[in-house]
């Protein structure tokens, strides 16, 4: 049982802990792409680690019989003496309820906001069909004739990028290019669809900090992660000029907007752009973020069984 209590423990405090270790990251500098990753598989493994104390909570006999292991049933059994018999069974039963509603609240919300996405996305995407002309040369690129300069990517079906006209009156052409390359970088990199399981996971499990900030965390990693797609494209000053003359308010909270979330951050970052690292440099950054991020739930519940081990061991005589 007591692997089990660490696995939960290790989870929460990975909970708690992964989201400060990754809010130091200068957003300035560093390639956001790794970080994407870190997150999204931080939140995978701390679901894991939970997961799985739960299932062992439910056979407390099977968690191995390795000598740590072995060692930690007796000193587990020394604290336990003079308890309850039934202790283990009655916190096993109370896991699993608290597994089940969370897994069905989970699965309520999903349910709840992908309908609700769905919906808004076909609404809108049926209006601006009707109000927008289509590129000949990209007929997934929409185009309204407004003279204010928008610009936003829809995930629907198909997934579009939505532009005004007055793109072309208020910007270079090579600022244009920047601004269609960055939408349509979200569309490849589903970066729409990140958001949206963020969003369900915080409102699944508001109290853990690491889900319940995802969501903020990740618009602005993938509007930088879209810029650096831009920037390979097109180059920082074109970037940085679609960034200041692109406008902000007024685009469908669905969407992902070029110029409506963490400019000041990208503006600072295009400051100090550098050449966009490679893609196998970027695949083994994103390879080993990812990896780190994934473990550290059960290497902390590693250490919190160390710490029992040596607490309680010597305490109880054993």
């Amino acid at each position: 049982m007591i692997v089990a209590v660490s696995l939960l423990l290790g989870a929460l405090t990975a909970g708690w802990l992964v989201p400060r270790q990754l809010g130091r990251a200068d957003l300035r500098r560093r390639d956001p792409r790794p970080l994407i990753v870190a997150w999204l598989l931080a939140m995978s493994g701390v679901a894991l680690a939970g997961i799985s104390g739960v299932v062992l909570l439910l056979a407390p006999d099977h968690a191995g019989a390795s000598p740590l292991t072995w060692a930690l049933s007796r000193c587990w059994a020394a604290l336990q003496h003079g308890s309850s018999p039934k202790i283990e069974e009655l916190i096993g039963v109370v896991s699993v309820a608290l597994l089940a509603g969370l897994v069905t609240r989970f699965a309520v919300v999903a349910i709840t906001e992908f309908r609700e996405a769905r919906r808004a996305s076909r609404e809108r995407l049926a209006v601006l069909r009707l109000a927008a002309r289509t590129d000949d040369n990209s007929p997934t690129t929409l185009w309204l004739a407004h003279d204010r300069p928008l610009a936003f990517s829809l995930a629907g079906r198909p997934d579009v990028v939505v532009a005004t006209e007055g793109l072309h009156r208020h910007l270079p052409a090579e600022s244009v290019a920047a601004v269609l390359a960055h939408e349509r970088a979200h569309l490849r990199g589903r970066h729409h669809l990140l958001i949206l399981i963020a969003g369900i996971l915080r409102r699944t499990l508001p109290f853990v900090p690491l889900f319940r900030q995802a969501n903020t965390a990740l618009r602005e990693l993938v509007e930088l992660a879209a810029d650096v797609s831009a920037v390979r494209a097109c180059g920082a000053p074109a970037v940085r000029s679609a960034l200041l003359g692109v406008a902000g308010p007024g685009t469908p909270d669905v969407a992902l907007a070029m110029a409506r979330d963490a400019v000041d951050l990208r503006l600072a970052r295009l400051k100090h752009a550098a050449q966009p690292a490679g893609g196998l440099r970027t695949a083994l950054s994103c390879g080993m973020a990812g990896m780190a991020a994934t473990v550290l739930p059960f290497l902390t519940s590693a250490v919190l069984l160390l710490a029992v081990t040596v607490v309680t061991c010597p305490v109880n005589g054993w």
